[in-house]
């Protein structure tokens, strides 16, 4: 007999099936032995009855977790025992036999309950058990069907989805990096990378014109509660568009992903209401406001995009850092102004941010496309003529080979499925995440390694 999946059973009424699962509840009543069974696509109330008496036996060993084989007949509930809360609350089976596929220790915790009463370190060390959750279960398919949907849409829209490279090179981007030795070149290093932001820049240099990824991305950044050392992002990148076409695609996506996805979900207002960064700091004082008009309203969407930024600010030594992304483009009109170092704290950058009830989802640019005009930003940082070439010498001779005007916008993937899952933090809506420490729990990293290791690497590791 083939096996049917619970989400399946209504179309197996009075039909005898065989399905397959885990145990989510027993309960003896003596005569009769209810059966909650479980598997990925749904639940089952069934029943063991004492006229069949093998399979009455059987499930009075059955235990919560267990993994069983199970054969039954799909019956219709009787009127007054429907439950119309529940996928199969019409029906129940009627149990013909029952085999042990494997049993399990009695759980650290309770898996039916949503798991919030429950400290998260206990959560994060058995998180294949934590996984079992209905809560997390519909989180991280909703995930899915997210991630899903971005790829069919801009396929549709003529975008390529192309992998960049994982081990690539340091360079001076923003947020520390974690590092990787090169075995077979000891003393040099590879870098996880923080963003594809240079790779997908050289797609557009190489013709590719449409382009996107769903990006994993590393950064070793000190304990923040609601961050990962690494997280996940949607990537895009663009040729000859000005900002209004990044900004107008991502828009377009975002509602037509919440219309399918969350319809549950109101979008406060559209289009998109643009917020100068200005007006953003002077009226809410921030530079990601939440703008709901009832934040009591979990179901309410308030996107908005935040625009007009400084492309340069003070350092805490007196001398000046990009606010976002070194390889951003000034605004036209003041691009001379960036070429002549002139009033620098004026310049405003194309950066465009996506905000979402007080979240920063996404941020994006136009890129300088030029090479003279990516040095400038650099020589205004500080940057000595022979560091440029050595950290980016492979960014300006590509910008000098025929690079188009570009820009893109990179969205936390993580983020976003937090706020439509109402969830607290991004860790409910990641399968394996890692403490607010950078630990995992569950794997008990980061570990050490072997001597022998090290001694390959040409490695020492000082107290």
């Amino acid at each position: 007999m083939e096996r049917t999946y619970i989400g399946k059973l209504k179309e197996k009424v009075g039909e005898e099936v065989m399905i397959c699962g885990w145990v989510d509840v027993r309960r003896d009543h003596g005569k009769l032995v209810f059966i909650d069974l479980r598997d990925a696509t749904g639940k089952i109330q069934m029943v063991a009855l004492p006229s069949h008496k093998e399979a009455h036996e059987s499930v009075q060993k059955l235990r919560s977790e267990w993994v069983v084989e199970m054969t039954g007949k799909v019956n219709k509930r009787p009127e007054k025992m429907i439950n119309h809360k529940e996928q199969n609350g019409e029906l129940e089976i009627e149990i013909l036999s029952a085999t042990v596929l494997n049993e399990a220790t009695t759980p650290p915790f309770d898996v039916t309950s949503d798991g919030m009463e429950i400290g998260e370190e206990s959560r994060l060390k058995y998180r294949y058990l934590d996984l079992r959750r209905q809560r997390l279960q519909k989180n991280i398919r909703l995930r899915h069907e997210i991630i899903r949907f971005i790829r069919n849409n801009l396929s549709d829209e003529g975008f390529v989805e192309i992998e960049t490279p994982i081990l690539t090179k340091s360079t001076p981007e923003g947020a520390r990096d974690y590092v990787v030795p090169a075995r077979l070149y000891h003393g040099k290093f590879y870098a996880l990378p923080q963003s594809p932001q240079q790779y997908k820049q050289l797609l557009m240099v190489a013709g590719f014109e449409k382009y996107f990824q769903i990006a994993r991305c590393f950064r070793d950044e000190d304990t923040r509660g609601d961050r990962q050392p690494e997280f996940t992002q949607l990537d895009i990148e663009m040729s000859f568009v000005r900002k209004e076409d990044v900004m107008n695609l991502i828009e377009g996506l975002l509602i037509k992903l919440v219309e399918k996805l969350a319809p549950e979900k109101r979008i406060q207002q559209k289009p998109f209401p643009k917020i100068t960064y200005k007006d953003a700091m002077e009226k809410y004082g921030i530079d990601r406001p939440d703008i709901r008009e009832d934040r009591n309203n979990p179901n309410l969407l308030a996107f908005c995009w935040v625009v007009d930024f400084p492309f340069f600010e003070k350092t805490d030594t007196g001398g000046w850092t990009f606010t976002h992304n070194p390889f951003s483009r000034a605004i036209p009109e003041h691009e001379d102004q960036l070429m002549k170092k002139d009033n620098l704290g004026d310049i405003l950058t194309t950066q465009y941010d996506i905000v979402l009830n007080g979240f920063e989802i996404g941020g994006g640019s136009i890129r300088n496309h030029r090479p003279e005009a990516l040095e400038k930003v650099f020589e205004i940082m500080g940057f000595e003529t022979d560091r440029i070439k050595r950290n980016f010498g492979h960014m300006l001779d590509a910008l000098g080979a025929g690079a188009p005007p570009h820009g893109g916008i990179a969205w936390g993937l993580d983020r976003l499925v937090t706020v439509l899952t109402n969830e607290p933090n991004i860790r409910e809506v990641i399968a394996f995440p890692k403490t607010g420490e950078g630990r995992d729990l569950m794997m008990e990293s980061p570990s050490q390694i072997e001597s022998k290791q090290l001694k390959e690497l040409g490695l020492k590791v000082v107290e």
